[in-house]
C-alpha cells in the first residue's frame, strides 16, 4: 500500500489522526491555462521577467516530490511521463496522479473567453495509455443549474467511470462551483453544490465512487453539512486563488476543523516565493504543530534566511483576504 492508501484506509475506518491529513500538490496548470499556467520564472533581481520553461517547471515538481511531504502529485499526462522517465518518484512516498479530464471551464488561455461559457465536458487523456504511468486521476465536473449542460456533464462522467473500470483506474472527483451565472442567489450556491454532489453519487455502487472529493471551501456550514451527511465520503478542499500566505494556512486549518481530510493546492504552492517552505509549513499546520499565524511568521523568517524578497510585507501577508475564511 502507498502512503495515500494507508491514510485513506485509516480515514475510512475512523481511525485517523491529524497526521493522516492528505496534502496534494496540483501541478497540472498547462491542462487549463496552457503555457502561462506554469507561472513566472524565479530570476535574480533586475532580470527581465519571463514564464518558466517546461524544464524549470519539471524541476520544481521534482523538488516537491523529493521533499516527500505531500501525499499526491497531480500533473498532466505528458509531464508525468517525463517525471517517470527521470525516476522522480523513486524512493518517495508521493503518489502520482494525472488530470483525467480538462473541461472547458478551465480553458483560461490568454485572450480567450472559453471559461465565460457554461462548462462542457472534454477529455484529452487516454486511460489506456496512462495506465503504464499511474492508476489514479482527477476527474472534474461543474454543475451550472442548466439542464442540458448538466445532463451532458453527467453522461460524460458515466462514460469516464466505465472507461476507468475497464482499465483498473481509480479517481478522485473535483466539483467546482458554477462557472457562469447559474440563476442562483449567491447564498444558495453552497447548498446547490452539496445537493448536486450527493445526487450525482447516489446512483453509484461503492466500486464506482471516487476515492475522495475535492470541492470549493464554501464556508464552515456547507462543509460540515456534507461531511456529516455521509462520513464514508472523504471530503477535501481545493486551494483556489493565490491569496495571502495566511489564506493558504488558514484554509487548511479551517477545512480540517470542519471535517475535511484532504487539501489540494496549486497556485498557493506554485506561486510562492519558496514552494518547499510553504509545503513544509502546510504540513506543520495540518499536524497541529503551528497555528496559521505562527506558520506565516515562520515562512517570512525562512524567506529572510534564504535572502528571498517576499511578495507582500509581513503585516499584509498575515491577513485573511478570502471571503469564505472570514468567519471560520
Amino acid at each position: 500500500m502507498t502512503r495515500l492508501d494507508e491514510k485513506l484506509a485509516r480515514i475510512r475506518a475512523s481511525d485517523d489522526k491529524r497526521t493522516d491529513f492528505i496534502i496534494a500538490d496540483a501541478k497540472d496548470a498547462e491542462m487549463g491555462p496552457g503555457l502561462h499556467g506554469v507561472g513566472p520564472a524565479r530570476l535574480p533581481e533586475g532580470s527581465s521577467p519571463r514564464l518558466k520553461t517546461r524544464q524549470e517547471y519539471l524541476d520544481g515538481i521534482e523538488a516537491v516530490i523529493r521533499q516527500d511531504v505531500v501525499d499526491i502529485m497531480l500533473t498532466s499526462v505528458s509531464n508525468l511521463e517525463k517525471l517517470v522517465e527521470r525516476n522522480a518518484f523513486s524512493g518517495s512516498g508521493v503518489k502520482p496522479a494525472i488530470r483525467a479530464n480538462d473541461t472547458t471551464d478551465v480553458w483560461r488561455l490568454r485572450g480567450a473567453t472559453y471559461h465565460h461559457s457554461a462548462s462542457r465536458p472534454f477529455r484529452t487523456a487516454s486511460l489506456a495509455h496512462v495506465k503504464a504511468l499511474t492508476d489514479l486521476g482527477l476527474y472534474s465536473i461543474t454543475f451550472n443549474n442548466d439542464l442540458d449542460a448538466d445532463c451532458a456533464t453527467l453522461d460524460a462522467f458515466r462514460a469516464f467511470r466505465e472507461d476507468a473500470a475497464a482499465h483498473g483506474f481509480s479517481y478522485f472527483l473535483e466539483v467546482f462551483n458554477p462557472n457562469v451565472d447559474a440563476n442562483l442567489e449567491p447564498e444558495s450556491i453552497p447548498s446547490f453544490v452539496n445537493d448536486a454532489i450527493i445526487r450525482c453519487l447516489a446512483g453509484l455502487t461503492e466500486a464506482e465512487r471516487p476515492r475522495f472529493l475535492k470541492i470549493v471551501y464554501n464556508g464552515p456550514r456547507a462543509l460540515d453539512e456534507l461531511v456529516t451527511f455521509d462520513p464514508s465520503l472523504v471530503v477535501g478542499v481545493l486551494g483556489g486563488g493565490a491569496g495571502t500566505t495566511r489564506d493558504c494556512f488558514e484554509l487548511i486549518h479551517q477545512a480540517q476543523k470542519y471535517g475535511a481530510k484532504v487539501a489540494l493546492f496549486g497556485r498557493k504552492i506554485n506561486g510562492a516565493e519558496a514552494p518547499l517552505e510553504i509545503v513544509r509549513l502546510m504540513r506543520a499546520v495540518s499536524d497541529g504543530a503551528l497555528t496559521p499565524c505562527e506558520a506565516v511568521e515562520d515562512y517570512h523568517d525562512a524567506l529572510g534566511r534564504k535572502g528571498l524578497k517576499p511578495l507582500r510585507d509581513f503585516a499584509d501577508d498575515r491577513k485573511i483576504t478570502e471571503a469564505a475564511l472570514m468567519h471560520g
